[in-house]
C-alpha cells in the first residue's frame, strides 16, 4: 500500500459510522453483509449508511456485489492488511518489537 492509498483509506475510517460499518464487515467475514442487515444493526438510516459504504469503498477497504436484487457488501481484508502492514512496517525503528506480523487476518 502506498501513502495515498493510506490516506485514503485512513480518511474514511476517521468517520465514527463508516468505522463501525467497516467493523461489522470484518466481523461477519467472507459472506458479508446486506446494506439494510448493516443499517440495523448500526441503528442508522439506510440513506445515510449507503453514504458511508459508498466511502468505504472508495477507499478500497469493501468490495461490493450484486446478488439478484441485494447487495453484498464485504470488507476487503487484503487491504486492511495492506494498511496494517504499512502503519507497522517500520516500526520500532527496524528493530524487533512486540507487532506480531503474522497477526493479521489470514483466516478470511
Amino acid at each position: 500500500m502506498d501513502e495515498s492509498n493510506t490516506v485514503a483509506a485512513l480518511s474514511a475510517l476517521a468517520q465514527v459510522q463508516r468505522l463501525r460499518a467497516f467493523r461489522a464487515l470484518v466481523v461477519a467475514g467472507p459472506d458479508g453483509l446486506t446494506p439494510s442487515v448493516i443499517a440495523e444493526k448500526l441503528g442508522i438510516a439506510p440513506n445515510s449508511l449507503s453514504f458511508h459504504l459508498k466511502e468505504l469503498n472508495h477507499a478500497g477497504l469493501v468490495g461490493v456485489e450484486q446478488r439478484g436484487r441485494n447487495l453484498i457488501y464485504r470488507a476487503n481484508f487484503e487491504a486492511m492488511n495492506g494498511l496494517l502492514g504499512y502503519l507497522t512496517e517500520h516500526c520500532c525503528e527496524g528493530a524487533a518489537c512486540a507487532v506480531d506480523p503474522g497477526a493479521a487476518c489470514t483466516t478470511c
